[in-house]
């Protein structure tokens, strides 16, 4: 039975590797931090995670959670609306949407289920969805779901996202969905404009706002907060897997009646687990920091600007931008893909630990190392980056 399909799938991951594209699982032994060990011992300096601010490990979360199982379990058996709900995912909802200013929040397995739950239930064959062409994969497999009408707009681009809007005026609601930064890229999504546009078109704003949560705007609320359009969106998914602790869950914010509705008709919410307490408690711990001091949101730009200006200084192509995303780009050099790889195995020798992206995670010819900055990170961390980069980077004749 399983014959064929085996010997098809080894030519596939042999053409794979081949064409210098498969990525590779790297294993680390230690929790996740500035610093952390991978296997075989080294210790390396970690410039890739999603840890923003540091929080994967801060002892106030730990201690929240070490609380948390022993106040409500382990785990909750059982979807939200059986037996699946305990007070602290009360807490933890009402939190999250006080910290991104909205009524109400529901809570997902993942940022990805959220997505993947947060159309279907409102867009019919009647309606339109615009999504910006480089809205991350889970908004297109949510946008994939429904029967609604779409409308595929230019990244970033306004005029066209007019004209698409234009277009969709006979449907019986809009609604425009977009990342409110973009990880590969750090590309900040122009919501002020956006606002603007589908305001005048009677078009509704969902912000994926994963890679903003915790740290983009002077509180840290994220995207809206950073472009000045608080009240402004209709929706906000989100992740507490990146800046917000790093465990894993995800919700989405927005108006009571929508979040209402979102609550009897949301598949991934109606069929699947909700957060584990010791995850709803940690992140309800975070919560609690962030509002309370914006010390390391603060730490955080000023450690992306820094190693911006060092890595430009040293001459590499970087994607400009204000976002701790840094993508360092291979794309004018012949077969960048295999540099990319090349150039971030080397890295690991000189102890700085990143992955190389390229096709498909990127488009073809736009391959690079994504660098991404913590709070985690001091000045000396930095500097022994951007010096490993330098030494790297002569030898392979990246820069001069």
């Amino acid at each position: 039975m399983y014959g064929k399909i085996k010997e098809d799938l080894r030519e596939g991951l042999r053409e794979i590797r081949d064409a210098g594209l498969y990525k590779e699982e790297r294993v680390i032994t230690t929790p996740q931090g500035a610093e952390i060990q991978v296997q075989g011992g080294k210790t390396v300096l970690n410039f890739c995670a999603n840890n923003y601010l540091g929080l994967s490990s801060h002892p106030q979360l730990i201690e929240a959670a070490h609380k948390a199982l022993d106040a409500w379990g382990y785990g909750m058996s059982s979807v939200r609306f059986i037996c699946g709900t305990q007070e602290i995912h009360k807490q933890l909802e009402k939190k999250v949407a006080d910290f991104l200013g909205m009524d109400d929040a529901i809570l997902y397995a993942a940022c990805f289920d959220a997505n993947g739950g947060v159309f279907e239930p409102f867009m019919t064959k009647e309606t339109a969805i615009l999504t910006d062409a480089l809205n991350h994969a889970s908004i297109i497999d949510g946008i994939r779901l429904t029967k609604a009408q779409r409308f595929i707009v230019n990244h970033m681009d306004m005029a066209d996202l007019e004209a698409k809007l234009k277009e969709a005026q006979g449907a019986k609601y809009r609604i425009f969905a977009t990342d409110g930064v973009y990880s590969m890229d750090g590309d900040i999504a122009p919501l002020k404009d956006i606002c603007d546009l589908c305001e005048k078109y009677d078009c509704l704003v969902m912000v994926d706002d994963c890679h903003a949560s915790g740290f983009m705007g002077k509180t840290g609320r994220g995207t809206h907060e950073y472009n000045d359009v608080m009240g402004r969106v209709d929706l906000i998914t989100t992740t507490f897997g990146k800046a917000l602790g790093g465990a894993s869950g995800g919700c989405v914010a927005g108006p009571q009646e929508m979040i209402d509705w979102l609550r009897q008709k949301s598949r991934p919410y109606l069929f699947s687990n909700t957060v584990p307490p010791v995850v709803a408690a940690g992140s309800i711990a975070v919560l609690d920091l962030l509002s309370a001091t914006t010390e390391l949101r603060d730490k955080l730009e000023k450690n992306q600007k820094m190693f911006r200006k060092m890595m430009t200084d040293a001459g590499f192509d970087i994607r400009p931008g204000d976002h701790p995303i840094v993508p360092i780009m291979f794309g004018k050099f012949e077969d960048d893909a295999r540099l990319a790889q090349e150039f971030a195995a080397k890295l690991l020798e000189e102890g700085i630990y990143v992955i190389g992206f390229s096709y498909p995670v990127v488009p073809r010819g736009q391959a690079r190392i994504r660098v991404q900055l913590s709070a985690a990170h001091e000045e000396e961390h930095i500097q022994r980056a951007v010096d490993a980069f330098t030494k790297v980077g002569r030898e392979l004749k990246v820069i001069g």
